[in-house]
């Protein structure tokens, strides 16, 4: 059975989803207003979205060497 993503396909959802919780984290950071009234754990949210970002540099390399 055939993968129906590619490495690349998987990396650009990677990249997106990393910028789009970066951001959420910071605004959730920079308003201490908004973040009382959301009910989330913005350290998590910042690791998740860095963990996504390493995935993506992952990908990267793998494309690079050739892997792909």
């Amino acid at each position: 059975m055939n993968f129906p993503l590619s490495i690349s396909d998987i990396g650009l959802w990677l990249a997106v989803t990393a910028i789009i919780l970066l951001v959420t984290s910071e605004l959730l950071y920079s308003s201490s207003n908004l973040a009382s009234r959301i009910a989330l754990d913005r350290r998590l949210l910042r690791l998740l979205a860095i963990g996504c970002g390493c995935g993506f540099l992952f990908t990267v390399l793998m494309r690079v060497m050739g892997y792909a």
